[in-house]
């Protein structure tokens, strides 16, 4: 079975709704989930060592489900450990022209993503976020809130100013035992469209230094200081693009997952290695 954590109404865009946690099939069908009640989630995460999930920008409900459904199968956590998928209503029926406004979105979820970690999940060993593109803000407005530290948080091309956790979410970095990023220089997403939209955002909400690249594309300020760590610069050989991060979103039922040449495992090798606090092996310069 799979968890999702779903503050989504609807399957495209539609308001935030405090979440629900959702179990799957293995089809991750929205007709085929089932909702864990209230009272049985504590006793579900206790002792268990969680790993939140958040996708990015411009993702429906069904092709977050079925990303990162195939992430989680990737991953195969430890029969201690709980992979849950974050689902958030960063879209809209008019796709693109809502970044500007997916920002506090972003936030608004991420408030409510640590209300249910520390009503909810009190009793659990630890907790984890692993994040794509504007889900950095999501999770780190989660972290910033949590009534304790989180263990891991992995921001992979985070569209998000690459200062942000020394001013905007410096609050956030103080609340986190380690942070990893993955960056690339090839995400043309970040790199073109992300310097055109993010000034916009800054006119909604003026909280973070203007102009500034993504760190999900030059990775942070440096020297980084802890608990932010190294390495977190993709090679351009790599030729990682923004989609290269997660599984494809595309597939139901769940297909076998694909061989480990392909470009998306780089990257979960990675998030795993950041929750299970090993070393990393990659990105290599």
């Amino acid at each position: 079975m799979t968890y999702f954590l779903n503050f989504r109404a609807s399957n495209v865009g539609g308001p935030v709704i405090d979440p629900q946690l959702l179990e799957g099939d293995g089809t991750v069908n929205p007709l085929h989930w089932s909702v864990v009640s209230a009272d049985q989630i504590p006793s579900r995460f206790a002792g268990r060592n969680i790993l939140f999930a958040a996708h990015g920008f411009n993702v429906s409900q069904q092709q977050g489900a079925c990303s990162l459904g195939l992430l989680g199968s990737y991953l195969n956590l430890p029969s201690l450990d709980v992979f849950v998928g974050v689902l958030w209503p960063g879209d809209s029926v008019v796709p693109i022209i809502d970044y500007p406004f997916e920002g506090n979105v972003a936030q608004d979820c991420g408030g409510r993503l640590a209300t249910f970690c520390n009503q909810a999940c009190a009793k659990a060993q630890s907790l984890s976020f692993v994040s794509h593109s504007l889900g950095a803000r999501l999770v780190l407005e989660a972290v910033a809130r949590l009534d304790r530290k989180a263990q891991s948080v992995c921001l992979t091309a985070a569209a998000i100013n690459r200062d942000c956790l020394v001013t905007e979410y410096s609050n956030a970095a103080g609340n986190a035992e380690r942070i990893s990023i993955l960056a690339s220089r090839k995400d043309l997403v970040l790199k073109v469209a992300f310097s055109v939209a993010d000034p916009l955002s800054d006119l909604l909400h003026d909280d973070h230094t203007p102009f500034e690249r993504a760190l999900g594309s030059e990775g942070p300020p440096t020297p980084a200081a802890p608990p932010v760590r190294t390495p977190w610069q993709i090679s351009d050989n790599d030729n990682f693009g923004h989609s290269s991060y997660l599984p494809p979103s595309t597939a139901i039922p769940l297909p076998p997952p694909p061989p480990p040449a392909t470009q998306w495992p780089l990257a979960a090798d990675f998030m795993m290695r950041a929750f299970a606090d090993q070393p990393q092996t990659w990105p290599t310069p």
